[in-house]
């Protein structure tokens, strides 16, 4: 009996239990190809009507709905864990698996992941049509390598951020709700906070992605002067201290 509990308890079989819940939710398989279409769609949508600003490069216009398909990836997050708790399935997952760290662990692995391995190529795509249908001589060209790779992790942190929220709040709309809030109004509120600016309005996933994407609208206002590396490494960092908080919780809850 020992020996089943400490197998059914393992961090493999619960990564394996969560890709199985993850792949047979029709909502999450959904918003996660909402994810990946978003920017590709984007792309071609602002090639094709040239709304582009004159200081524009190609890869800030090809990514420009790009912080849409990374709201949607926090969403997934968030619903990953609230899903469960909005339908009581989160008694089975801890009769399972009984070591709630380990439960959370599998989810936050397979939700950076996923979100990774969707956004990378996502964004890749985005980036080649927009170069393909737009004049080289007219935008700058802006330089996507390394920033696809940074891209792309900075919506695996907004999907990481998501679960961490869902954890904590256990209810869809609240957790969503929060979750866009999180990644939207440290860049609207940013300059209020006068010399600490160039940290708060740089402190969500979403201004990382705007500062990586090189768009011009990515201005010390709006996300903060910080660079788009030490701003990933920042979020990434507190999105880690919100999971260690929503981990503390899960495991002092009944439920």
């Amino acid at each position: 009996m020992t020996t089943l509990t400490h197998a059914r308890a393992g961090f493999p079989q619960a990564l394996a239990y969560e890709w199985i819940k993850f792949s047979s939710v029709r909502s999450l398989i959904w918003t996660t190809v909402a994810t990946a279409a978003v920017p590709v769609l984007g792309a071609v949508f602002v090639a094709a009507t040239r709304s582009l600003q004159p200081d524009d490069t190609v890869l800030g216009a090809s990514l420009s709905l790009s912080v849409i398909a990374q709201l949607l990836a926090a969403v997934v997050g968030a619903l990953l864990i609230t899903g469960e708790y909005g339908t009581a399935s989160i008694r089975t997952t801890f009769a399972a698996n009984p070591r709630r760290g380990t439960v959370l662990a599998a989810k936050a692995t397979l939700m950076a992941g996923v979100t990774y391995a969707v956004a990378l190529p996502s964004c890749t795509l985005a980036c080649l049509v927009g170069d393909a249908m737009l004049e080289d001589d007219r935008y700058g060209q802006g330089e996507p390598w390394p920033a696809l790779f940074g891209i792309a992790a900075s919506f695996a942190v907004a999907a990481l951020l998501g679960l961490a929220v869902g954890t904590l709040v256990r209810h869809s709309a609240g957790a969503v709700s929060t979750v866009i809030g999180l990644l939207l109004l440290p860049s609207l509120l940013g300059p209020l906070f006068g010399g600490a600016r160039r940290w708060i309005a740089g402190a969500s996933p979403t201004a990382v992605l705007q500062k990586l994407t090189q768009t011009s609208d990515a201005t010390a206002d709006t996300v903060g002067s910080v660079g788009p590396w030490p701003s990933l490494l920042l979020v990434a960092g507190g999105t880690a201290a919100l999971l260690l908080l929503a981990g503390a919780v899960l495991h002092r809850r009944d439920t």
